[in-house]
């Protein structure tokens, strides 16, 4: 047993009793604890981070360009049906349009078999392997039949990983994979500067506005309600058209120039809130200038909705990129886009449906990652949430 005199009451002034203990932490250090807290807000930040290591690293690490086109090996899946014959080193895929394919037993393509003869009337196609052996498809009769030069069908099927192009091939023999890595750099590009942009422009509009009121803000706001009244997708396109081209430059430009309007609400309702405070009526009585008020006081407290916004504002500039692109007026071919990719996929949609859906899944996950870190970015920065 312990002894008694171990134990002894603490010695705690009133003050003590009083005082509110707890970790002390800046403003940064709270909105970190507040968003780590947000598993939403944590899944979104680690795809975001995923999704920027693989469009921007990821195509050192590929052999093929976003451009590169085999139109021998197009539309091959990412998961390979092959069929292999008795006395021959390689494994044989057979395409939709009655084409062989020789892969390694392992999955890597290397050729598509040399095409000697078309016979219509006996239903069989025969292919050259070398110099000295022929392949026949046989196709009089489902399942389609590969068939050594003797007519012999010994042949075993079995499904093997595409090692070659890892997530398969589009219509003109381009690696799928590639292409997205490519499409994604120019989605998170785009949405990034273009919100960068309409947070500058947005935030300097609305400040402005909202800080001298009156007649000034009448009128600005008058703009912003004329520029509200066309529709966004209708004056993204009508900018895009008048700029021409199909760079990333115009596109920028375009979407930029358009979804600042929402910007410049939020920042010149905080404004008009932040104006009336002590504090700023305690700097213009000593005389402190506009532009100090604005950008030394004003602006860095309405930090938070900026932030929220222009976050909240990357997946729209994500999905209307994509928009542009898939309906021919974005970026131009052969540089690789999600929309493009997704427009290039259409006509392939019932046989090979994995070059719609790659595309239109990373779409989706960008959106849902900016939506997420968005959503907890809004939490985090609210000082009513703190607890």
């Amino acid at each position: 047993m312990k002894p008694d005199n171990l134990w002894a009451p603490l010695d705690t002034s009133h003050e003590a009793r009083e005082k509110i203990w707890a970790v002390s932490r800046s403003f940064s250090q709270d909105v970190w604890f507040r968003f780590r807290r947000k598993p939403t807000a944590i899944i979104g930040l680690i795809m975001l981070v995923l999704v920027a290591f693989f469009s921007f690293v990821g195509p050192l690490f590929t052999s093929f360009t976003y451009s590169e086109q085999n139109t021998r090996l197009a539309n091959i899946p990412p998961r390979l049906s092959v069929t292999s014959l008795q006395g021959f080193d390689s494994v044989f895929y057979i395409t939709h349009g009655l084409r062989i394919i020789a892969l390694t037993p392992g999955g890597r393509l290397e050729r598509q078999l040399e095409l000697v003869e078309d016979d219509f009337v006996a239903r069989r196609i025969i292919f050259a392997y070398d110099d000295y052996r022929q392949v026949i498809l046989d196709y009089t009769e489902r399942p389609i039949q590969l068939l050594d030069e003797n007519g012999y069908r010994i042949a075993a099927q079995s499904n093997v990983w595409n090692r070659t192009y890892r997530l398969g091939t589009d219509h003109l023999g381009r690696d799928i994979l590639t292409r997205l890595m490519f499409g994604g750099r120019i989605s998170l590009t785009i949405a990034i500067i273009a919100a960068l942009a309409n947070m500058i422009i947005g935030t300097l509009y609305g400040s402005i506005s909202g800080f001298f009121g009156g007649t000034v803000d009448d009128v600005m706001m008058r703009i912003v309600d004329i520029i509200n009244t066309i529709p966004v997708t209708l004056y993204v396109i009508l900018i895009k058209v008048a700029i021409g081209g199909g760079g990333l430059m115009p596109m920028i430009i375009a979407l930029s120039s358009v979804y600042w309007v929402s910007m410049a609400r939020v920042v010149r309702g905080q404004v008009l809130s932040l104006k009336s405070q002590e504090y700023i009526m305690a700097a213009r009585t000593i005389g402190t200038s506009t532009k100090e008020i604005l950008f030394r006081h004003l602006v860095p407290n309405t930090m938070g909705p900026i932030l929220v916004t222009a976050t909240m504002l990357i997946p729209t500039a994500i999905f209307m990129e994509a928009f542009m692109s898939f309906i021919g007026i974005g970026i131009a071919p052969p540089m690789a886009s999600l929309g493009t990719m997704s427009n290039d996929a259409t006509d392939a949609m019932r046989s090979a449906p994995y070059q719609l859906f790659l595309p239109a899944a990373l779409i989706c996950i960008l959106m849902f990652a900016f939506s997420f870190v968005g959503d907890g970015l809004r939490d985090a920065l609210d000082p009513k949430l703190k607890k």
